[in-house]
């Protein structure tokens, strides 16, 4: 079959986060291994970056499947575990039980694939995004994705490599601007929320400068992280016109909480993602043949 890369350039992707909208994306890219579209390097945020690994290590439908089977163990995502562990997603569990033991992680594909992934998070001393290029899958790498998708509230600061992390929506959402910077000259970009959205003030602003006051930097970011995040997605459709983004996204609100336990549910969003990127694959690929 194939394979459809920008042979001048490089074409990256971008992953939103969005917690359990992120089964939005994992539909999606189940939908491109399944079709070889293939790109030169990923960066990825929170649920993008725990989902998204499964690209880059060509493992179609281990999303999916590792979130229907535990979605409803405590060790996996419950307010058991935050008492317990500190953190509503079990560190443990998620990032050691299931990728070595429970559903493996393909850590020679990951390894052997040369693209670059690069995840995002949030430096709590400085309120600023930090980004690791993740090549080997092994645990420090995990504990990078970990960093990246731990919520603030519901996890604990995750320390690795001299940093203090924490998500990395709360600075940089959709990281294109990123990507560019790194010479990445056409670029997929997957939303979870449907174009016409708008993020408002998040109301618990005070509360997040209560709970994070060791953190002010983080507390401010989360302050402003509707304007940076309404900028982003400005940008993106700002780029999409000028023919450098390939835009996939709900055509609607996905109507998912943040934390689903409910397997159908969860289901229901991949087959969303699924269908969405059925419905765009030509567009797509007569998009990424138009870049060579």
């Amino acid at each position: 079959m194939e394979d459809f890369v920008k042979n001048r350039g490089k074409t990256g992707l971008v992953l939103e986060g969005g917690a359990m909208r992120g089964l939005f994306t994992a539909g999606v890219l189940d939908i491109f291994m399944e079709n070889n579209v293939l790109v030169d390097g990923v960066a990825a945020v929170s649920a993008g970056a725990t989902f998204g690994c499964n690209y880059k290590s060509r493992q179609i439908g281990r999303t999916i499947r590792y979130n229907r089977r535990f979605s409803k163990d405590w060790r996996y995502a419950s307010f058991r575990s935050l008492v317990k562990t500190g953190d509503f997603y079990g560190a443990d569990f998620c990032y050691n039980r299931i990728p070595n033991e429970l559903d493996v992680f393909d850590l020679e594909t990951f390894r052997k694939n040369p693209i670059p992934f690069f995840v995002v998070a949030t430096d709590c001393k400085t309120g600023k995004a930090v980004y690791k290029n993740l090549e080997t899958g092994d645990a420090r790498d995990l504990t990078w994705m970990r960093a990246s998708a731990s919520m603030p509230l519901v996890s604990r600061p995750v320390e690795i490599d001299g940093y203090t992390l924490l998500d990395g929506g709360m600075t940089d959402s959709i990281p294109l601007e990123f990507l560019e910077s790194q010479g990445f000259e056409r670029n997929i970009v997957i939303l979870t929320q449907p174009r016409d959205y708008v993020k408002k003030k998040n109301l618990l602003v005070p509360l997040f400068k209560f709970a994070l006051k060791k953190y002010p930097a983080v507390a401010q970011a989360m302050k402003n992280r509707h304007t940076m995040y309404n900028r982003q997605t400005e940008y993106v459709f700002a780029q999409e016109k000028k023919g450098s983004v390939f835009v996939i996204c709900p055509e609607k609100s996905l109507k998912i909480s943040r934390t689903e336990k409910n397997p159908a549910e969860l289901q229901r969003v991949y087959d969303i993602g699924r269908l969405t990127a059925e419905n765009l694959l030509e567009s797509l690929k007569n998009w990424l043949t138009a870049g060579c």
